[in-house]
């Protein structure tokens, strides 16, 4: 299988050679025009992110592709040989459709189960068609992997559960408060995580955001993104009695909010349940606050726990996905395998049918004597006739290069035939 995939990742090159080969590749470079412009690469798909650079090739000579993608490698990522040496892995054949499905199916990914590397993929493949660098063997391959990266997400649940912090905040909310359908949300500060966590509520459906930050133009730029309503810090006790979620996040010296502050909101919202997220380090919210009736507190540490569950039970899931994987690894085997009987196959059965119409042709005085109805008659039975003679040496080929050892028989049967020669 002329199949090959080089490549970096997080696991193999630091994030400054990743970014390095990144920016040079997106500074008027074409890759897969330069990738392409070697001989010895037929075909190619050129994936960028910033967690991995990957080229995946239909090589001619697999050697001079490999050679040819490292080269490409080396001059744009500005490594010295030895350090490339060191960031490259290398796969061939079915192992590099292996290493592409994994990578697909996000078993590959620095968080396992992630969706957004199945979009980065599409992309790279859309930009693979439409610069025309696919093929017939690129073409298959790729919409196997999307098969089986919808199988894996489909069939496992390795993409089940909230495995960032700021997720994981909303599944609990959604566990204590049920439907957040137009619930509101109060951010206290307004750093990256709790931004990412409303983000998510948004999407969950909550109603509003209130933005408290001590810097009120930080809190309007904020409220902005998410058509929200800022406010200054002076008026966090009154928005407290607003809110239904409260993420806090102000990398403060001393406790925000206290039991008192609680408790005074509880009274004006008639003891509706308050869900209190607290990710700032150190503590923003008094844990006393957490022992009050109708109170759910929650910090850090507690979300994180919530986290390494849910990625224990996706690494449990991964041993079915990977099982997956190697199904479609195989299935694409034994498609690319059949491709080198294909041409053998047409040629013969182009062969028989060429004598049987010449023979036909040399009857047609005959044949003109009889009705139009024994004449269909005739040419259905000749059709017959060869697909039976045909079946046994078709079907062996087929089930020889399922274990690649039909290139004797097809070489035989093009002698014996005398396939692709002038001859009758």
């Amino acid at each position: 299988m002329n199949v090959i995939l080089v490549g970096m990742n997080h696991k193999t090159a630091p994030l400054e050679i990743r970014e390095r080969l990144s920016f040079a590749c997106g500074d008027g470079v074409r890759p897969l025009e330069e990738i392409l412009s070697a001989p010895a690469v037929r075909e190619a798909l050129y994936l960028s992110t910033c967690n991995r650079v990957e080229v995946l090739a239909r090589a001619e000579d697999m050697e001079e592709a490999i050679a040819r993608v490292k080269a490409f490698i080396l001059r744009h990522g500005n490594l010295g040989a030895a350090e490339l040496e060191k960031c490259l892995y290398v796969y061939c054949g079915s192992e590099a459709v292996r290493h592409l499905f994994r990578v697909t199916s996000s078993l590959d990914s620095m968080v396992m189960g992630e969706p957004q590397i199945l979009g980065q993929m599409k992309e790279a493949y859309r930009d693979c068609v439409e610069q025309k660098a696919s093929g017939i063997i690129l073409n298959k391959l790729l919409h196997h992997a999307f098969r089986a990266a919808k199988r894996v997400r489909t069939e496992t649940a390795i993409a089940n559960n909230a495995v960032s912090v700021s997720f994981a905040a909303v599944e609990m909310a959604k566990k204590v408060l049920g439907d957040l359908d137009g619930r509101t949300v109060l951010l206290v500060g307004a750093g990256e995580m709790s931004e990412l966590a409303a983000r998510h509520l948004m999407a969950n459906g909550v109603g509003r955001i209130i933005v408290v930050n001590r810097t009120y133009s930080r809190a309007v730029q904020v409220a902005e993104e998410f058509q929200g309503i800022p406010a200054g810090f002076d008026l966090l006790e009154e928005k407290l009695r607003e809110a239904d979620i409260v993420i806090s996040s102000t990398g403060a010296a001393g406790y925000m909010i206290t039991p008192a502050m609680i408790q005074a909101a509880l009274r004006r919202r008639k003891n509706r349940l308050l869900f209190l997220i607290d990710i700032a380090v150190p503590r923003d919210v008094d844990p006393d606050v957490g022992r009050i009736d109708n109170v759910y507190l929650f910090n850090i540490d507690d979300l994180q726990g919530v986290v390494d569950e849910n990625l224990r039970n996706r690494v449990k899931e991964a041993d079915k996905a990977e099982v997956i994987i190697a199904e479609e690894v195989l299935k694409f085997s034994e498609w690319y395998n059949t491709l080198e009987v294909v041409p053998t196959i047409v040629s013969l059965r182009e062969k028989v049918e060429s004598i049987m119409r010449a023979e036909m042709e040399k009857s047609g005085s005959w044949l003109r004597t009889l009705g139009e109805e024994d004449r269909k008659n005739i040419e259905i039975l000749t059709s017959q006739i060869i697909n039976k003679i045909l079946h046994d040496p078709v079907t062996g080929l087929k089930e020889e290069s399922q274990s690649n050892g039909a290139m004797p028989y097809v070489a035989a049967i093009r002698k014996l035939f005398r396939l692709g020669t002038e001859e009758p």
